[in-house]
């Protein structure tokens, strides 16, 4: 494939990685460098010769560095098409063949939190539309978005240019490259702005990690993208302490057991298997929650994934590498913590950090050929606002259980069914097509200990049976939203046992 020459270079950068080498390689090679500011002050001082931007367009840069490439004689020499010879004669431009450019630190300046104005400064003018316009043109010049692309880019010079193929590529990591700036900008600058709502418009924009082993299946290919917000306690900020690569499945599991566990200021544990909660439980201690968690469904629990809202000492440490787990993610870890887990090097170990500023971002599910977007479910209820429906009331203890059951089954795939006793699941039934079907999966996981529970149903309940069959295995108060033509059934249910029932107003679908 035939090679294009590189003789004229126009170098303007931010970040200054590697800069010196590329510019004493380019010098080497005979090819005339341009830059700007700050960039041509970078390379002079490596001795390299350089021509500044202003003796090209005989224009200073002005207003603060606003303004330093956007001119003809800038642009021309990149846009200019092999057919553009005589224009490019008549007013005397200077081809440019390849650009080198990457782009303000926006993203540096959210994360320092910076104010408005000063975070409007490093939105960078000039910086894309040199990226788009050599991207644009790459079938006669190269663009290089990335300094970690330098080494192989002056071995292809050295050989006598870069090809078709090698642009093409480059060209698109440019375009990708603004994109992600453009995409980056919009989002911090609504939330600066107070925009309220989902946007009119979606735009989506994510580093990509390495692949991962495969997707669900292993016939599936699969990456985690992870995106620009700044650090805050996730699954994707988390950092690995140990084992094995992370799956698409782990990914999933790992998210979802840190968005349960960090509805509760008491320590908590939680076990995730498939994506949703297979036990969870509030304790004194990490460890008594554990067990508790673990003992809702023992078999269930095998090779789960578990969360905790608090630090994990060693002797918590050995009661989880007692029997198989996918992996675990807390806040920290001690010493001792870490080296027990790691006598099981397999183990996935993530450390999110602390836990105080823990939001959700709004959810994203892809369709065939397109996207649904939601607000995150972080509406919670005060058990007190709650409508008790029924004669008999809830005692204070059993209020207390419907609200652990609340915070549970928000997070489990409906439709969704939860037991809970004192501060810890006992049963749960999950992602059934019919209500009635999730209460006995419920009760057959609780099996014997349902006798004295409370129940917690994500959605109403459309026929009394389901509240006839918990009532059956024992549950002596529910928590459910209501609206259902039949409510008044479901409460006559209760009322006939003695059962108290209250209603929340609010349904916690998870599909």
């Amino acid at each position: 494939m035939e090679r294009r020459q590189i003789s004229r270079v126009l170098i303007s950068v931010s970040d200054k990685a590697n800069l010196a080498n590329l510019a004493k390689n380019l010098s080497n090679l005979g090819i005339e460098i341009i830059s700007t500011g700050g960039t041509s002050k970078s390379i002079k001082n490596e001795k390299v010769d350089v021509v500044p931007v202003e003796n090209v367009t005989n224009f200073p840069e002005m207003m603060g560095g606003r303004v330093k490439t956007l001119h003809p004689l800038i642009f021309g020499g990149i846009l200019a098409r092999d057919s553009d010879t005589e224009e490019v004669e008549k007013h005397s431009i200077g081809l440019i063949d390849m650009v080198v450019c990457n782009l303000y630190p926006f993203k540096d300046a959210v994360s320092k939190g910076v104010d408005l104005q000063s975070l409007i400064e490093e939105i960078d003018i000039g910086g894309p539309s040199l990226l788009r316009a050599s991207a644009k043109n790459h079938n006669r010049v190269a663009v290089v978005s990335d300094p970690e692309d330098y080494g192989w880019i002056i071995d292809e010079i050295k050989k006598g240019g870069l090809n078709l193929e090698q642009r093409q590529e480059l060209a698109l990591k440019a375009y990708r490259h603004t994109a992600e700036y453009d995409t980056a900008i919009q989002g911090e600058l609504a939330v600066r702005f107070g925009e309220e709502g989902l946007p009119s418009s979606l735009h989506i924009s994510g580093i990509g990690s390495p692949p991962l082993r495969y997707g669900e299946n292993p016939h599936q290919g699969a990456i985690f993208y992870s995106d620009f917000s700044p650090f805050s306690p996730s699954v994707s900020d988390s950092k690995l302490l140990q084992g094995k690569q992370l799956s698409y499945n782990n990914l999933l599991d790992f998210d979802a057991a840190l968005s349960i566990v960090t509805e509760f200021d008491e320590l908590t544990a939680v076990v995730v298997k498939h994506n949703n909660p297979c036990g969870a439980a509030s304790a004194d201690t990490l460890e008594e929650a554990y067990e508790l968690a673990i003992n809702t469904d023992p078999q269930s629990s095998f090779g789960g994934i578990i969360s905790f809202n608090g630090e994990v000492d060693g002797e918590l440490a050995k009661s989880i590498v007692s029997s198989f787990k996918e992996g675990v993610i807390a806040p920290s870890y001690t010493d001792d913590a870490i080296e027990v887990l790691l006598t099981k090097p397999n183990l996935r170990v993530l450390e999110t950090g602390p836990l105080d500023n823990y939001h959700r971002n709004p959810s994203l599910k892809s369709l065939d050929k397109g996207w649904l977007v939601q607000e995150s479910d972080e509406a919670m209820i005060d058990i007190s606002d709650c409508k008790i429906v029924t004669k008999t009331k809830p005692s204070d203890s059993e209020l207390e259980s419907l609200h652990f059951a609340w915070k549970i089954v928000k997070h489990v795939k409906s439709n969704a069914i939860v037991f809970v006793k004192d501060k810890r699941t006992v049963g749960i039934g999950a992602g059934q097509m019919s209500r009635i079907d999730s209460v006995k999966i419920a009760n057959f996981k609780s099996i014997p200990n349902a006798k004295g529970c409370v129940m917690a149903s994500d959605a109403f309940f459309p026929f009394r049976d389901g509240v006839d069959e918990a009532i059956e295995a024992g549950i002596s108060a529910i928590i459910q939203p209501g609206g259902s033509m039949r409510d008044q059934e479901v409460i006559d249910a209760a009322n006939e046992h003695g059962v108290s029932m209250v209603l929340t107003g609010m349904r916690h679908f998870k599909h």
